[in-house]
């Protein structure tokens, strides 16, 4: 029996008991305003086809959907492995998509101003870049962790003209990033705008940034289609907040023939307390604006999440996720950190495709996993950036495991 899914959130903004709006009373009058606005504008000619406009001829859409017939050999069981290319996005990941389209409607609230937090800084990067291109004045919150491992990508926002401030609180990633991003917002929500980089934060945020990300998984199908003549058997992408995988999950949640696997980050192991398993290990709470599952300790105090990925080292997940974990339609697994890595190396010398480590951690679970899945599955994997960034960690954890 087709289990019954709601593909969209209720007038509160809940995906069954996940979602909502936990937020100061301050903000209730800018979420009422931003929900209001991209309603209309999401219907709205001008809107979408400068949308369009700019996803093509500036960010590089549609993005390639490549047969990795190498990679696919490798694992002896007929497979046929299709790689999603959004790391060939400008920016070099499915970032872009969401910053243009949020920077564009930015100017139909009529503010001047956006800010930001970046963990792994792709996010970071996307919102500099879509700044310039609209004339908006960018600051970006970046814990001081993220700093340090992220180097190059913080030279690329300064040189876009963003002001990257460190935050050095709590765990000095990503947690905390949002956090100062959400404080900025408050004390100064009638200027700006605050561009949230996932489909997390309280509604419409998780709606929309879905929404905005979901040409991911339409172009997807339709490629797929006029490849194959069908749609995949499996769709897989990894999941931190859960951008990418839920703009590639959402075009395929009613088909039901399609196993849809997100992949989250399994650090030193589950049985330890260094990872950001919040599927696997996390229970019910409320932070950044929304209940969602969230690792916490047995007083309900938030725990530092652990990832080799500054994107996937995050304490909670998308509502959205939460929900589609409770009605049985996405399967959602752990990779560690050493698979991750183990996955990067594979794509890299298998195909010329470095990958970053978020979406290492996919093919890092498929390296261990392969054998579960059926002979002459045809998968889907979605490539949310490029690995550039991520050469220095790589490096620096091969070293030290060495």
């Amino acid at each position: 029996m087709k289990p019954k899914l709601k593909l969209n959130p209720d007038t509160h903004g809940h995906f069954g008991i996940y979602g909502g709006q936990f937020v100061p009373e301050t903000l209730m009058k800018a979420l009422r305003e931003l929900e209001e606005t991209y309603r209309r504008v999401r219907r709205d000619k001008k809107f979408k086809s400068d949308l369009s406009h700019y996803l093509t001829t500036y960010a590089g859409r549609p993005t390639p959907l490549y047969e990795a017939e190498n990679l696919s050999k490798h694992f002896r069981r007929n497979f046929r492995i299709f790689i999603k290319r959004e790391d060939l996005l400008h920016t070099g990941a499915h970032k872009i998509n969401n910053t243009i389209a949020q920077a564009l409607l930015t100017r139909y609230l009529g503010k001047k101003r956006i800010v930001a937090e970046t963990g792994a800084g792709q996010h970071g990067v996307a919102s500099a870049t879509a700044a310039r291109l609209f004339n908006l004045s960018c600051d970006v919150y970046m814990g001081a962790e993220d700093i340090e491992r992220q180097a190059l990508n913080v030279y690329k926002m300064k040189l876009l003209g963003a002001r990257v401030i460190p935050v050095y609180s709590g765990s000095k990633t990503l947690k905390d990033a949002t956090n100062e991003a959400i404080r900025d917002w408050v004390t100064n929500v009638e200027t700006t705008h605050y561009l949230l980089g996932s489909v997390v934060g309280p509604h419409p945020y998780p709606m929309m940034v879905r929404d905005f990300q979901s040409v991911i998984g339409r172009e997807t199908k339709q490629q797929m289609r006029k490849l194959t003549g069908s749609l995949p058997d499996v769709v897989m992408a990894c999941v931190g907040g859960g951008s990418n995988s839920m703009g590639m999950f959402y075009e395929f949640l009613k088909d039901f023939s399609v196993r849809l696997i997100g992949v989250e980050a399994g650090g030193e192991g589950l049985n330890t307390h260094r990872h950001a398993a919040t599927m696997a290990k996390g229970f019910v709470g409320v932070l950044h604006g929304m209940k969602s599952l969230l690792l916490q300790d047995a007083n309900g105090q938030v725990q530092i999440a652990h990832s080799i990925s500054a994107g996937l080292d995050y304490p909670s997940v998308g509502p959205e996720h939460a929900y589609l974990k409770m009605a049985g339609r996405v399967d959602y697994e752990a990779c560690t950190d050493k698979e991750a890595v183990q996955g990067f190396h594979l794509l890299t010398k298998l195909e010329g495709i470095m990958p970053a480590m978020e979406p290492s951690h996919v093919f890092g679970y498929l390296i261990r996993n392969a054998k579960k899945l059926p002979r002459g599955s045809n998968i889907v994997i979605c490539l949310s950036g490029r690995g550039d960034k991520d050469l220095d960690i790589i490096r620096k954890y091969e070293s030290h495991v060495k």
